[in-house]
């Protein structure tokens, strides 16, 4: 791991191997009954584990089935509200539920290393053309020839295919067909804010791999996170070509500085 993969772990990043997309996909339903279920502010990680495995608020059969869910839920999005990952995930989620979909896409994106893997595959299928579970694959095995079963690759493909349909990048069931998906501000923010962490400024903010996930023109980002600005979720000053994007509400230039050490 680099010396800034660590900085960013300690934010809730992950560069480990695997990814729960081998046996999951991103669990949106599941991550909104739990944000739902557990809604104050002063909640810590083990408050999300405990409602999922003890209050069984997701409704699972067994306990098995509720340790294995809470498991790959934190692998997903770390439920843990010290981690700037989470924390600022729930920002934007209590604020925007538009945008929750995305925002969803974007932490399973910063956690989950097989999803990330596949988003420049997908992002250059072009709008109405089909994506295949067979190309999926075959793109998943040449990043690591022979790395994965057959069977293993298949139930990959296709958690990650479910995936990119649940955040509007693809449609269908079985045969999934590339949309575009439609962020709002919330997103654009929360895209905005892991691009940040990652110490893009200015224009390279708007062009980093998390705002090309949010399958829109570099424009329509500068016009989301001005509206952002306007809502105190971000600050945003423009001058021409000159763009300024910081974060107050979420990081402070010493909490920033103490992530970087």
């Amino acid at each position: 791991m680099t010396k800034n993969n660590s900085c960013l772990a300690r934010a809730g990043f992950s560069f480990e191997l695997g990814g729960a997309h081998t046996s999951r996909t991103m669990m949106f339903e599941e991550l909104c009954a739990l944000l739902s279920y557990i809604n104050r502010a002063a909640a810590e990680k083990r408050d999300y584990q405990n409602a999922i495995v003890h209050d069984n608020c997701l409704g699972k059969r067994s306990v098995k089935t509720r340790t294995l869910t809470s498991r790959y839920l934190v692998d997903l999005y770390s439920l843990d509200p010290a981690n700037i990952l989470f924390s600022s995930l729930l920002y934007f989620w209590n604020r925007d539920p538009e945008s929750r979909a995305l925002l969803a896409l974007l932490c399973a994106y910063a956690r989950d290393p097989i999803f990330r893997s596949t988003a420049p595959y997908i992002l250059s299928v072009s709008e109405g053309n089909i994506v295949t579970r067979e190309s999926l694959e075959a793109f998943i095995d040449a990043q690591s020839p022979g790395r994965f079963s057959k069977a293993t690759l298949k139930s990959t493909a296709q958690n990650i295919n479910a995936t990119w349909t649940q955040s509007g990048h693809l449609n269908g069931r079985a045969r999934k067909i590339r949309a575009q998906a439609h962020p709002s501000a919330g997103s654009v923010s929360y895209a905005l804010f892991l691009a940040y962490l990652n110490g893009f400024r200015g224009q390279n903010l708007i062009h980093s791999e998390y705002a090309k996930l949010l399958d829109c023109p570099s424009g329509k980002i500068i016009e989301l996170a001005e509206e952002s600005s306007r809502k105190g979720w971000l600050t945003c000053k423009r001058m021409g070509d000159i763009i300024e994007i910081t974060f107050p509400n979420l990081i402070s230039q010493d909490e920033l500085e103490r992530l970087h050490e």
